[in-house]
This record gives C-alpha cells, structure tokens and sequence, in this order.
C-alpha cells in the first residue's frame, strides 16, 4: 500500500499523486495517454505537473548507468574536519560525476554516489581530487556488487490507481545489471548530445533532441529505446522529500553474512521506507536508504524490521542533516533550486 505521510495533502493531493506514480512507471508518458488512463484532461495532466515542478516539488532526468558502460557504481562515505564539511558538501554537490551528496549525522561526515565515466576520472577522484582536498581526513569507498531492485519505486502511489489503471500503464523499466550485458555500450557524440539535454529535462520534446544531434525524431525515439533497453540510460524522477512530508532521510550500513545478502537484500526492497538498497564491498556489506516520518518512525523501522531479518549481524544508521543534492538536482531549503 501506499504510504500516507503527514503534510503530504498540503502539497500534493490525489490527482497529483496519481500523476507522480505514472510517471514513476513511464517518465515520458504523453500526457495525452496519461490523461486517458486517469480520466482527466491532457491539459489538466500538463497543468499540475508544471505546477509541481515550478513549486520545486519534483524534477525529471535521464540517467547514465554507469555499469552497462563497463564502470562500477561506488557510495563514497568522507570524513572531514567539522568547520569544512558543509563547505565539502556544496563543492561536492557542483562535480557532475556525484550525486545523492548529503552531509551525516556525525556533522563531519559527507556521503556521495560516483558515477564516473571512465576509470581515468574514477582515479583522479577517489585518488588525487577528494583525498587531496584540505579539510578531508579519510575516505571510505564502498563499491556498489548488486543493487536490488525495489518491489515498487517510492513513493509508491499504486494503492492510489485503479487495477485496470496500472495495466494501462504498465510495469515500467528496471535498471539493468551489466551481468546481462555481452559488452559495454559504446555511446558516440551524437548519443551524448541528448543525453546532455535528458539530464536537464527528461521530458525534452522529441524535437529539441533531434536538433541536437542532426538525427530526425523518429531516429532519436529509436535510439533512446535502444539504450533503455541496454539499461544506459533511465529516467529518475527527484523529490521534495521534506516537502512531502519526510522528515527523516538517514542511510544505514550492515554487516550480512554472505549466506544472507541475497535475502536480507530482497527483503529491504520490499519496505515502504527503502528507496534503495544494495550489496557493496567494503567494511559493511550492504547498505540502504531510507525516507521516514520522524526519528520514532525509524526506530520501529530498525528494531521491527531489520530486527526481524536472520544474517545481520551489525548495524549502523547515520542520518542526514542535510541532502546538498538527489540524483541530478541541487537542493535549498527541502526544494529543488538548481539542476546540474
């Protein structure tokens, strides 16, 4: 079922809840065929959805996944001096290559995502550029082995949609393993002007990318299915979570016998509080995100859930004090200010 957090009618009612999941589902659905599937007007569709991202409420991107590409995923955890990490966090959250860069609990502490591009700029940053920056006084890098796919994308609005509305839209994209994959995908000049353009508006009109890359509508519609397919590319939709009613973002990080780590992992994904979870290298062996209502909704979280999975064996939780950047978008004040 859906979960209800309290503020969140204030911000988004019903028909707009109902419009975030089917772009959840399909980030370039037309709003003609979303309109249809939810009996409203395509206008209405576009209306609210040009309010909600004019409130700061939520923006859309195209992603690169790094790993079809033939690159790891890795989640950075970097000690800093107390006086330098919200400046360390700010200047992190301006690299194009990071994301989700949030300054920890610990006041010291700043987690990011890398996903660099090539093993050169890997280097330069987990080697030479974060080591080598003054107020920086450790780094810990966890690269990403598997990341487990959620039962349902927070945040998991479907308890809101009739059956037939979701057959209608149906079951959306997963991002794909390069497990799957015979060779890295090649992108060439042409592949990178749109994905320019798709990082700053994943719903750039069909003709905006084909005048970026010389190529004719239709082609740029083949060629967009075609690294959907491959999993390079995938659309992420960034939200106001304070907005929205959350007041608690905190990442946990355990240790898991590896007999376990395929079911604890699997049994994360199906929590309504998880928006991501994966198994890593590292110190600990897995870790995961989590959005929740107050500090006492993440306690029952910890000592109800995680208490009940057999195979972990320690736990740390670190909440955020502050989120300096989600997927593609800088934040202010719990809203979307800038994209990058």
């Amino acid at each position: 079922m859906a979960t209800e957090l309290p503020g969140e009618s204030a911000i988004l009612d019903d028909l707009d809840k109902r419009i975030v999941h089917g772009l959840v589902v399909d980030a370039r659905i037309p709003f003609a065929k979303l309109g249809a599937i939810l009996d409203v007007s395509e206008q209405t569709v576009a209306r609210r959805y040009r309010a909600m991202r004019q409130r700061g409420v939520l923006h859309i991107s195209g992603q690169i996944n790094v790993v079809p590409l033939g690159h790891a995923r890795w989640i950075l955890r970097i000690r800093s001096t107390p006086s330098g990490a919200f400046r360390l966090a700010e200047a992190l959250a301006r690299l194009p290559e990071l994301s989700w860069v949030s300054l920890l609990s610990t006041g010291s502490e700043v987690m990011c995502v890398s996903r660099a591009r090539t093993a050169e700029r890997r280097d330069a940053l987990l080697l030479k550029l974060i080591p080598g920056t003054p107020q920086v006084t450790g780094l810990i890098a966890h690269e990403v082995m598997h990341n487990f796919p959620l039962d349902e994308d927070w945040p998991r609005y479907s308890a809101m949609l009739t059956a037939e509305q979701l057959r209608a839209l149906g079951p959306g994209r997963p991002v794909q393993d390069a497990a799957v994959l015979d060779a890295p995908v090649a992108l060439t000049p042409a592949d990178e002007a749109m994905l320019a353009i798709l990082a700053r508006d994943g719903r750039a009109p069909y003709a905006q990318l084909a005048a970026a890359t010389g190529w004719s509508a239709p082609r740029v519609a083949r060629r967009m299915a075609e690294l959907l397919e491959s999993g390079v590319l995938y659309f992420d939709l960034d939200f106001a979570l304070e907005r929205m009613g959350v007041t608690v973002r905190a990442a946990i990080w355990l240790r898991v016998r590896p007999a376990d780590l395929a079911a604890v992992g699997a049994a994360l994904a199906t929590c309504p509080e998880v928006t991501y979870v994966a198994a890593t290298t590292g110190p600990t062996t897995m870790t995961a995100a989590l959005v929740c209502r107050d500090t006492a909704h993440l306690y029952r979280f910890v000592t109800e859930r995680l208490g009940a999975l057999d195979g972990i064996t320690d736990v740390e939780v670190t909440p955020a004090l502050r989120l300096f950047k989600q997927a593609q978008v800088l934040m202010d004040a719990g809203r979307i200010t800038l994209v990058r």
